[in-house]
């Protein structure tokens, strides 16, 4: 019988790496193509460290820190405009250490990562329409590749 173990617990344990999903960190991660790699969090987070944290709700979330406070974090997703400003040391669990993408390991701490946080971070001001945009285009992706799909099983 296999044992069910928490994050919390396999982080403590070491690292976890765990296929994340949804938006919310779009472009960096993306779902179904990346796998992130979770340490042990030691001490306080920095700017553009990507925390693994449990929300008020017991969500798990990966999110970037914008802005380190006295209190604690402002956080906000890389494909999300929204700021969370509630986020404290105690509800951090770990923080992410790299990226695979197609079998090769990116480090959080590479100069290309490090370069897309500061600039990604930089235009949080250019957030909503870039995010928008990105949503309308996959819209028009998806029923565009729905519509090709229909065409093509109707001549089998």
């Amino acid at each position: 019988m296999s044992e069910i173990v928490s994050y919390e617990e396999l982080l403590r344990r070491g690292y976890l790496i765990v296929s994340p999903n949804g938006r919310s960190m779009w472009p960096m991660i993306k779902t179904g193509r990346d796998t992130v790699l979770i340490e042990k969090c030691e001490g306080r987070l920095k700017k553009y460290d990507i925390p693994l944290y449990k929300d008020k709700a017991g969500r798990y979330i990966l999110h970037r820190v914008i802005k380190v406070t006295p209190e604690g974090y402002v956080i906000c997703g890389d494909g999300v405009c929204y700021r969370e400003y509630d986020i404290r040391d105690e509800n951090v669990l770990g923080v992410v250490k790299g990226l695979y993408r197609r079998e090769k390991f990116i480090p959080t701490d590479s100069f290309s990562q490090k370069l897309y946080a500061r600039v990604w971070v930089g235009l949080i001001f250019m957030r909503k329409p870039i995010v928008f945009l990105n949503l309308r285009l996959t819209s028009l992706k998806t029923r565009i590749l729905k519509r090709f799909g229909r065409k093509n099983r109707s001549r089998e």
